[in-house]
């Protein structure tokens, strides 16, 4: 399979400004850019980008990939409503370090060049940068552009001169790439493209050279037909202080079945042979969850290493009732503790009053109507009881749950 074939199988092909996907058969240089002004972490939906990114390179692509630095300093102001505040330095130096960070791990193992565009705009003369990349770009074209037609039109909370000159600085990025690493191909997400256009007319104009772009579509939750990785808690990071391993686990392990295939396909590198038979089997026993638990064990290696990967799975496996709580080590138990409320109760207390201090129950009467529903487990158990009793602690703790949500459990320990 040919890689433009791979990439359309895998969906992971949208807009591009060359006449047909077969040019990528062909492995030249390409860019991709992390814009660091909001967190010091990439999300799912970012993981996405650069998963597209690891299978260019794997096809024989040499990589380019740039953290934002210096646009850091002036926000993206695609996608968003209104202005973004701006950031100290020093706010944009530690986002930097900590996607940076992420990056190279993401692509371990494969050889790449790691810029900052801050390195080349940091000296850069307003006059200069007016005469070498202003004078390319026509106002009228840069208006009609989406996210500057919205924010400048009825109702629109309008744009700083600063931030609409955003796609101006991402233009001058590509041509500086083309000229000093041989770049010819920027990639990026589809709520990009605006931007991502503005290097190819400019390099065209300068050097008499066509360069090319392309996106990948977003991807969209298809149950709730939001943005993907958009939780409850909010996004889902790649960042372990974000999203602790466990949670990021979890995540993935909770996707629907109607979705979990176009993940597999994105976010991991089976083949279609190998997806395929997992699929098959996840057919056969869709209450297993086969397919997503190997999404789930797949992403959480390549964003946390097989370590915490391990970890992650096996405190899902003692929430979930598949493993004894008796069996817990220390640092999983440590992990477990980090992820639910712990309580402290005798061995005939009251269930009631640990559902309704732990918070799983709203009141009294709420930890009874969960009894009477069926609602409530301890160490994967229904009960309907209302005390403890002492075999129901193993090693001086269990596990009492509402409902199937991993979030809405609490670990109870003996005093």
């Amino acid at each position: 399979m040919t890689l433009a074939e791979e990439l359309q199988w895998r969906g992971q092909l949208k807009d591009k400004t060359f006449k047909d996907f077969e040019w990528l058969n062909e492995p030249q240089i390409f860019y991709l850019g992390a814009d660091c002004s909001s967190a010091n972490s990439l999300t799912i939906g970012n993981l996405a980008i650069y998963m597209l990114a690891r299978r260019l390179r794997q096809h024989g692509w040499q990589a380019v990939l740039l953290v934002g630095g210096a646009t850091s300093m002036i926000g993206d102001p695609g996608g968003k409503d209104d202005e973004r505040p701006i950031k100290s330095r020093d706010e944009i130096l530690a986002n930097v370090a900590g996607i940076q960070a992420q990056v190279d791990r993401l692509f371990s193992g494969l050889d790449y060049e790691l810029v900052n565009n801050y390195d080349w705009f940091k000296d850069m003369n307003y006059l200069e940068f007016l005469r070498d990349v202003g004078k390319y770009f026509n106002m009228t074209d840069l208006v009609q552009r989406d996210y500057i037609a919205q924010r400048i039109g009825e109702n629109g909370s309008g744009i700083s001169y600063a931030e609409f000159s955003y796609s101006l600085i991402q233009g001058y990025d590509y041509w500086h790439l083309y000229k000093n690493y041989g770049v010819v191909l920027q990639i990026g997400g589809s709520d990009q493209w605006g931007n991502m256009l503005s290097g190819v007319p400019l390099i065209r104009k300068k050097e008499n050279v066509d360069v090319h772009a392309l996106s990948m579509p977003l991807i969209i939750d298809k149950t709730t037909g939001k943005k993907f990785g958009k939780s409850e808690a909010g996004a889902v990071w790649l960042d372990p202080a974000k999203t602790s391993p466990t949670q990021f686990y979890q995540f993935w392990i909770n996707v629907d079945d109607v979705a979990v295939e176009d993940y597999l396909k994105i976010y991991t590198d089976l083949n279609q042979d190998e997806l395929k038979q997992v699929m098959t089997d996840h057919d056969s026993q869709k209450s297993a969850r086969t397919a997503q638990s190997l999404l789930a064990r797949e992403v959480t290696r390549l964003v946390h290493g097989n370590d915490l990967t391990a970890t992650a799975e096996s405190v899902t496996e003692y929430l979930t009732g598949k493993k004894n709580i008796d069996d817990i080590s220390q640092l999983e138990l440590t992990e477990l503790r980090s992820e639910v409320v712990v309580a402290v109760c005798h061995e005939a207390g009251s269930i009631l009053e640990v559902l309704h201090s732990s918070g799983l129950a709203q009141s009294l009467s709420d930890a009874k109507r969960l009894l009477a529903g069926n609602a409530v487990s301890i160490n994967g158990q229904k009960i309907s009881r209302e005390q403890f009793m002492a075999s129901d602690f193993q090693n001086g703790r269990l596990l009492i749950k509402k409902g199937k949500k991993f979030k809405d459990t609490a670990l109870v320990e003996l005093p």
